[in-house]
């Protein structure tokens, strides 16, 4: 029995556990936004979390213990150059987790985990018909000229 352990074991060894969540980290760092299962996502973002706030501290050790974590140097550039300094002024509470839909092949629960002020590629609002004929009209004109 397991009482009173914290953290989930994903029925994995203890080096495939940590590839697993080092992996998870890298690549919500590089993407800023990733899917995964509702567990795997609450067992990111505590590590993630941890992360941010040694990038918001942003010495050379903290550096050190963050590149100790990630897969890769440029995840480790990524957070301190550009997510970190974003966190500035806010302590703690860096990252977000939606529920999105189960699974089809084993209906596990999927979240979409994700940085607070994240945007996404925001489309731009479709214009009115008027003006696309309007400026599909003016580049025939042109081509005419």
């Amino acid at each position: 029995m397991r009482h009173k352990k914290a953290g989930r074991h994903f029925g994995r060894t203890a080096n495939q556990r940590k590839a697993l969540i080092r992996g998870l980290l890298t690549s919500l760092i590089l993407h800023e936004r990733i899917e995964t299962t509702l567990a795997r996502a609450k067992e990111t973002r505590a590590i993630a979390e941890r992360l941010v706030t040694l990038g918001v501290r942003g010495d050379l050790n903290s550096r050190r213990v963050a590149l100790a974590g990630l897969a890769s140097r440029t995840a480790v550039s990524k957070l301190f150059g550009e997510i970190a300094p974003r966190f500035q002024g806010r302590n703690g509470g860096y990252l977000r987790i939606v529920q999105t839909r189960c699974r089809m092949g084993d209906c596990a629960p999927m979240a979409v985990i994700e940085f607070v002020d994240y945007e996404g590629k925001k489309s731009e609002p479709e214009k009115p018909k008027q003006v696309r004929e309007k400026e599909k009209q003016e580049k025939e004109e042109k081509r005419e000229k």
